[in-house]
């Protein structure tokens, strides 16, 4: 069991992570959703410890993580949302790396790594220098080294930017049946569709504060809503969407004295 106990990350004197606390629990995925800027990364990276909470702390099994913290990153597989990788090294080489910072078998890293590629279409590309791959193709290696070593932990960050349908769809079902093998997995996403159909239970953040922690049909019936993206809509403090959309349209579709007259009329 992953637990946060009263997280709270501070830039600038400003808490973009404000005092939150959640449980992770073995076969489960969580949904972790919210607006660009709530928080989503930051609360991810404490996870991946890359960044040192100002104040809480993160347990696995009870246990504070920092005080076991070498044996705690070998549990964890990571996806950023980033897709930095070195460019000069093919992706074969990449993962290599990855596997022998993990002290894997080579023999077992080597079986495992023509297997990945060969299932999501990379065995012909794996050689080549990675600045040579598209962003998806970056991302399918990223996908990969998160899960070569069979980890406990999957801290997954926008883990889908990039990724073709069909490697999407085999990326659900690798997040499946790594939870049915009873793995913690934090799915962090601006991608509401994506996480209603795959999570067990979503948390939304919002300017570092959480606002719900629930399963989606529950928080459907709390909110009396129909889906999750009306959930959402009614937590956040979105504005009126619709005539913004209406208002961006009417901009670059209008003679510029038409737009700017409607919305002097509007304000009246």
């Amino acid at each position: 069991m992953l637990e946060l106990k009263g997280i709270t990350k501070i830039y600038n004197h400003v808490p973009v992570v404000k005092n939150i606390s959640f449980v992770c629990r073995p076969g489960e995925i969580v949904g972790y959703l919210g607006p660009n800027g709530a928080g989503k990364s930051t609360t991810i990276k404490m996870l991946a410890g890359l960044l040192e909470p100002d104040a809480g702390h993160i347990e696995l099994n009870g246990h504070d993580v920092v005080r076991g913290f070498a044996d705690y990153k070998t549990r964890i597989g990571y996806i950023p949302e980033q897709a930095e990788v070195y460019p000069h090294l093919s992706g074969k080489e990449y993962l290599q790396l990855v596997g022998r910072l993990r002290l894997m078998p080579e023999r077992i890293l080597e079986e495992k790594i023509d297997y990945l590629m060969a299932q999501l279409g990379l065995s012909i590309d794996m050689s080549l220098p990675m600045e040579n791959y598209s962003r998806g193709m970056r991302q399918k290696i990223l996908v990969s080294a998160s899960i070569l070593h069979n980890p406990e932990i999957l801290l997954l960050d926008e883990p889908l930017t990039g990724l073709d349908v069909s490697t999407v769809l085999i990326f659900k079902e690798i997040l499946r049946a790594f939870a049915a093998l009873g793995k913690v997995i934090i799915f962090s996403s601006h991608l509401i569709d994506v996480v209603e159909r795959i999570c067990d239970r979503v948390i939304i953040i919002d300017r570092g504060t959480i606002l719900a922690d629930d399963s989606v049909k529950r928080l459907r019936e709390l909110t009396c809503q129909a889906s999750l993206e009306s959930v959402f809509k009614k937590l956040v403090q979105t504005g009126d969407l619709e005539l913004s959309a209406r208002n961006i349209v009417t901009a670059v579709s209008s003679e510029p004295a038409d737009f700017y007259a409607k919305i002097r009329a509007e304000k009246r």
